[in-house]
């Protein structure tokens, strides 16, 4: 791997490492409720996206990400998934169930290859098709264990899914950055203007234990914008089938977190139901990386010349 690769993989295992610790950051903040982290998720998530865009100098990249009604409302939509995301995720995190959250992001890869399917009509390769089938095994065994469908893991990979559908018809054309800014700048006014009403109405925990309570709350602006970042950065330095495995360290350190540290119980028949999922992931990234093999040598066979 080259330097530029080097460093990009560095900046891809950053991103997915900060994110597999999530768990223990939103946990500092269970004294505000699901919503009220989000609402103060998103403001302070736009204040540090200006500050950034300010001082990397990308207001053109701005205002063509917000050139259009089409693309603000293509984006504004998208940052309700995400917003819906980060809530459920938050709620999962303050009520004991991150082992069913990290869940979500383990079968996110089978979801989004199922919405590509239903959405965009895509075929899909044998392998493929298995994957999903074990998915959906994995799913009826892991209802059966629960007692009912695991609802978190389940809203979370549909709404993340979703999330990148939508950012996919937006294109490449729109960076990181200039995305994420445009987003939370759809949603900030109805976020600042909630939050004013919850202080207004004594429901606000900023002011708790001051002044931690709020300094955490502000530092959720930060806790979101560095990993997308630096996941961007990653994105521009190394393959697909690179980020595609190293996506994995997120759910595999949520899942650590909630057994190990938070104490979640795993009994054996869940073990079960993970286990068929993580057959599910092999098969569908031994696929991925041999289909990544034949386009690249495809790529790399000249053309034959023409008589």
């Amino acid at each position: 791997m080259n330097p530029q690769g080097r460093r990009g993989a560095l900046y891809g295992a950053g991103a997915y490492l900060l994110w597999g610790v999530f768990p223990l950051y939103f946990r500092l903040l269970e004294a505000s409720g699901a919503v009220e982290v989000v609402l103060h998720r998103i403001v302070w998530s736009l204040l540090v996206c200006l500050v950034i865009v300010a001082a990397m100098r990308q207001w053109t990249e701005l205002r063509t990400a917000m050139s259009t009604v089409r693309g603000v409302a293509t984006l504004g939509a998208a940052a309700g998934f995400l917003a819906v995301n980060w809530g459920v995720y938050i709620y999962a995190v303050n009520s004991g169930h991150v082992v069913e959250a990290s869940l979500g992001y383990f079968i996110n890869p089978l979801v989004t290859v199922l919405l590509g399917v239903v959405v965009l009509r895509e075929r899909l390769r044998v392998a493929q098709w298995v994957a999903v089938g074990l998915g959906t095994l994995a799913v009826v065994v892991l209802t059966v264990d629960y007692g009912r469908p695991p609802v978190i893991a389940l809203t979370l990979a549909l709404t993340f899914g979703i999330y990148g559908l939508v950012k996919n018809r937006v294109g490449v054309s729109v960076g990181a950055l200039a995305s994420l800014t445009t987003e939370t700048l759809v949603l900030a006014p109805v976020a600042a203007a909630a939050l004013v009403v919850l202080e207004a109405r004594g429901d606000g925990h900023f002011s708790d234990d001051a002044p931690w309570q709020g300094l955490l709350l502000v530092s959720a602006g930060v806790v979101t914008v560095v990993p997308l970042l630096f996941f961007a950065a990653a994105a521009r330095r190394v393959p697909l089938s690179t980020m595609g495995l190293l996506q994995y360290m997120t759910p595999v350190l949520q899942l650590l977190c909630g057994v190990l540290v938070l104490g979640e119980t795993m009994p054996a028949s869940r073990w079960a139901g993970f286990g068929v999922v993580w057959l599910a992931l092999v098969v569908l990234t031994l696929d991925s990386l041999r289909s990544a093999r034949v386009r690249s040598r495809a790529a790399a066979t000249p053309e034959p010349m023409p008589a």
